[in-house]
C-alpha cells in the first residue's frame, strides 16, 4: 500500500501547485491513499468548505488541519453537519485530536479504499510554543485503543522538533506514520524508524517558497525590525509541492520506505 501525504498547502499558490502535480504523482508512483495538510489552503490562514471541495476533487480522501483550523468560521458549522459515524467530506476533514472535549469535529477518520484495505488518519497538535491543548501523547494512547484499523497514518502539527521526534519514538511501531507539519520548512530527516514506523519531522508548505514560510517577505521583515503589528498576506512567487511518499504493507500497518517529495512549477 501506498501513501502520499502532501503538506501545508498555503493559499492559492499552493493549491495551484498541487493541482498541476497531484495527479502524476499519483499515477506515477501507483498511490492508494492521498491525505493533504488544508490548513492555510484558503489565502494562508483557515480552510473553506468550497476549498475543501477542490482539494477532494483532486483525489484526496482526508484533510488533516492544525491552529490555523478555525481562522474560517464557516468551516466549524460544515464541520458540524454531519454525524461521526459519516463518511461524506465534511466528516472527512479533521482537526487535532487532542483539543479539549466538545471541540466541533473530530480528529481522527477511519475508512476504507474499493479495495477494502482499512486505514486511519490522527491528527495531533503539539503543545510545546503552541496554543494549549490535553497531552498528544496520551491522547494517542487512548485512540490507538479504539482504532481497528492496521494502517495508521498520523499528522503532527507542532513547532518543536524535539517533541515531534519524541513522539516518533513513542509511537515507532504501533502506528504506520507519523509526520510533521506547521513549520513549513522540509526536514531531511525521513526515515523508518526500527519497530516499522516512517517518520519526517516536518514534510514542508505546498506553497510559495519566495517568502517567509508563505508570507509576503516585507511584511516580516518590518514585523521584526519595527515590533509593529500589520496584517500579514500570502506571498505568491515559487510555487512548490511539498509531500512524502509511503510505502506499507497493508495487513501488519508497518511501512517499509519512504521518499521526501519536493516539486516546482
Amino acid at each position: 500500500m501506498r501513501i502520499l501525504f502532501v503538506g501545508d498547502v498555503f493559499g492559492s499558490p499552493g493549491r495551484r501547485i498541487v493541482r498541476e502535480h497531484l495527479g502524476h504523482l499519483v499515477e506515477t508512483n501507483s498511490v492508494d491513499l492521498i491525505i493533504v495538510n488544508a490548513e492555510n489552503a484558503a489565502g494562508g490562514f483557515g480552510v473553506t468548505p468550497a476549498i475543501a471541495d477542490e482539494l477532494f476533487d483532486l483525489g484526496a480522501h482526508v484533510l488533516t488541519t492544525g491552529n490555523h483550523v478555525w481562522d474560517k468560521k464557516e468551516l466549524i458549522e460544515y464541520l458540524q453537519s454531519v454525524p461521526e459515524d459519516s463518511h461524506a467530506r465534511a466528516r472527512r476533514i479533521i482537526r487535532p485530536a487532542n483539543y479539549v472535549a466538545g471541540t466541533p469535529g473530530y480528529g481522527v477518520y477511519e475508512g476504507a479504499l474499493p479495495t477494502g484495505q482499512e486505514y486511519a488518519v490522527i491528527n495531533l497538535q503539539g503543545r510545546v510554543f503552541m496554543h494549549s491543548s490535553d497531552d498528544p501523547f496520551r491522547v494517542a494512547d487512548a485512540l490507538l485503543k479504539l482504532i481497528k484499523a492496521k494502517v495508521i497514518f498520523v499528522d503532527l502539527h507542532a513547532e518543536a522538533t524535539a517533541e515531534k521526534v519524541a513522539l516518533g519514538w513513542y509511537l515507532d511501531g504501533r502506528v504506520t506514520a507519523v509526520i510533521g507539519t506547521h513549520t513549513h520548512v522540509p526536514t531531511a530527516d525521513e526515515r523508518v524508524l526500527p519497530g516499522g514506523t516512517a517518520y519526517q519531522t516536518d514534510v514542508g508548505m505546498s506553497g510559495p517558497y519566495d517568502s517567509v514560510i508563505g508570507v509576503e517577505k516585507e511584511l516580516v521583515l518590518a514585523r521584526f525590525l519595527t515590533g509593529m503589528p500589520g496584517k500579514f498576506e500570502a506571498a505568491r512567487g515559487d510555487a512548490r509541492l511539498s509531500a512524502v511518499l509511503i510505502e506499507c504493507d497493508g495487513g501488519t500497518g508497518r511501512a517499509s520506505a519512504i521518499q521526501r517529495i519536493q516539486l516546482g512549477e
